[in-house]
């Protein structure tokens, strides 16, 4: 602190008025811009006051020019006009304020960097501590971590978990080298399910204490409910003496079944298996602990292998929530991906595939699927546009080849397998056609369309009544289903007909056949089964009459057939019956 050297001492009365009258020297200072210290003022013993006379003297000027310099002064002298006897630095007024200003700042008391060895008075407490400020609290003493570690064990038995675990937290931050502490903290964290921090401090205490049993038993139990029964038995396996088997059953129950489930989906085995192993597998986990990532992908696959709408449904559920604590995960937009790929929504799919692969440009699985639909699609593509434009061989074969491209993969597999059957129907293939639709309805029994493709193909091959059949067991279960009720009435014309004789194919021409085609196919029947030719052959008199009736009725001109007119196309209609 700087002394307050600006303090005015107490004036003492002189008659005599530099400022009225200022000396030649200190005007000269004045002039010069600089300050002179005048001589101490004599002493009051022996300065005498001057008499009135000698005062009215020195008061006039002496000269004009002593009179000129006094009328206009000069412009230092003016803005400083100060008593050089008044402050011993004989400073200008400015400089004394801002002097003083810079007195007043160094008044204040400003923080120290270093503590003082020895507390300084403060004038109350003699040489005692000085007394805290009013708006500061005395620090508390220390914490006693064995009384919270008391108290936390009072709450833990009343099963308050919270309040034991802030008196455990007490007792950790008192002592933190305490692995008991930690031990006992962890216990309260499990039994309110708070299984993350549960495990870090099983693993503290277990780096505090290595060795600890109860600590590690702890841990395993922590490693069990998180669903790591394998980091759990190889902790169980390191405790001495060892634990009983009652103690290892939960982990060796859920690692068995997380094994059952693994082998399941990699032998291509029921979808459902592995969603049962894997419901077993979760009844060990903790209270409100998310399934494992692991876990996710595994059900998500078997609900895509079983492949039915419902299965399908439940994969993009796995896939949502996944999607939503990441949305930039490439396997849950890959197992997405597959299943809107196995509902047929192709193009959604191919999205997801590339999503996966901005995120993640080297993952394989991406990179397959997208390649496989994209070849699936310009196959199925080009077997559609065979068919539209009538070249049937080739759409026949456009299919048989995108059907190999995923044999997995039902929902398309079935939809190729129906275009095929129609494909098939067209070239008069029926036998084909009936084999791929029940095929189809095998991948996927509510396929109707292949159900009604199969109806027409067993008509075609002249089983109509096999065709009513499938015709009413679709309307009995979809009574909704558009012109249903049209084909099995259409159906049931055709089975009627088919119980007439047929005289066309008696002859073995088609029903639009002119006269002259079946003339020359009698003749030519005639020949092969004549009686004279046959002997004794009854079976080839029989044919042979059969011939000839169907012959006479076919070249009488007034036949019609069927006898419904028109209304039965492909058959021949030749005149309405009258």
């Amino acid at each position: 602190m700087l002394p307050n050297l600006f303090t005015k001492s107490p004036k003492k009365k002189n008659n005599f008025d530099s400022r009225t009258i200022p000396s030649s020297t200190n005007t000269a200072a004045s002039h010069n811009g600089t300050s002179r210290t005048s001589p101490p003022p004599p002493s009051s013993k022996t300065k005498k006051s001057p008499s009135k006379s000698s005062r009215d003297r020195d008061s006039r000027p002496s000269s004009a020019q002593g009179s000129k310099r006094h009328s206009r002064p000069s412009r230092s002298s003016r803005s400083h006009i100060f008593d050089p006897t008044e402050h011993p630095l004989n400073l200008p007024p400015h400089e004394l304020r801002r002097l003083s200003a810079m007195s007043a700042m160094n008044d204040t008391p400003q923080p120290m960097d270093v503590e003082n060895e020895s507390p300084a008075t403060n004038g109350v407490n003699g040489d005692g501590a000085p007394a805290p400020p009013p708006h500061r609290t005395p620090t508390n003493g220390p914490v006693d971590a064995e009384a919270c570690k008391a108290a936390g064990n009072k709450f833990f038995k009343l099963k308050d978990y919270d309040k034991a675990i802030a008196e455990y937290t007490k007792a950790i931050e008192a002592d933190p080298k305490s692995a008991t502490y930690r031990s006992n903290r962890a216990a309260a964290y499990i039994s309110a399910n708070r299984w993350h921090e549960a495990l870090e401090d099983c693993k503290v205490a277990d780096s505090l204490e290595p060795n600890n049993a109860k600590v590690l038993q702890r841990l395993a139990r922590v490693l069990t409910s998180l669903g790591r029964p394998a980091d759990a038995l190889e902790v169980y396996d390191s405790i001495t003496p060892p634990v009983t088997p009652k103690d290892k059953a939960p982990a060796l129950t859920m690692q068995q079944h997380l094994k059952q489930a693994e082998e399941s989906l990699h032998e291509g085995t029921a979808g459902s298996l592995v969603v049962h192993a894997l419901d077993q597998a979760e009844k060990g986990l903790g209270y409100n602990v998310t399934r494992p990532r692991k876990w996710l992908l595994m059900r998500g696959e078997a609900y895509i292998k079983m492949g039915n709408v419902n299965a399908l449904g439940e994969a993009q559920t796995v896939a949502m929530s996944m999607l939503r604590a990441n949305s930039q995960d490439p396997e849950a937009l890959v197992l997405r991906g597959r299943a809107l790929y196995a509902q047929g929504e192709n193009e959604k799919a191919l999205q997801h595939f590339r999503q996966a692969l901005n995120c993640d440009p080297d993952f394989k699985d991406a990179v397959k699927n997208l390649r496989m639909v994209q070849k699936l699609d310009r196959m199925k593509s080009e077997g559609n546009a065979a068919f539209q434009g009538r070249r049937y061989q080739e759409a026949v074969d456009m299919y048989t080849q995108a059907l190999q491209v995923d044999p997995s993969n039902k929902g398309i597999n079935s939809k190729l397998l129906q275009n095929r059957a129609m494909a098939s129907i067209k070239l008069k293939n029926f036998k084909q056609a009936i084999a791929d639709c029940t095929r189809a309805l095998e991948l996927d029994s509510s396929y109707l369309k292949a159900r009604k493709t199969r109806a027409k193909a067993l008509g075609e091959s002249g089983d109509w009544e096999e065709a009513v059949k499938e015709l009413k067991e679709i309307a009995e279960n979809n009574p909704s289903e558009p012109g249903i009720q049209k084909e099995i009435r259409n159906a049931e014309l055709e089975l009627k007909k088919s119980k007439r004789k047929d005289y066309y194919k008696i002859l073995g021409v088609d029903k639009d056949a002119d006269d002259a085609q079946i003339k020359k196919a009698y003749k030519k029947l005639a020949i092969v089964h004549h009686p004279d030719k046959n002997g004794n052959d009854e079976a080839a008199a029989d044919r042979f009459k059969e011939i000839v009736e169907a012959y006479e009725t076919l070249a009488d001109p007034e036949y019609v057939f069927p006898p419904f007119g028109y209304l039965l196309s492909p058959y021949r209609i030749l005149e309405p019956a009258n």
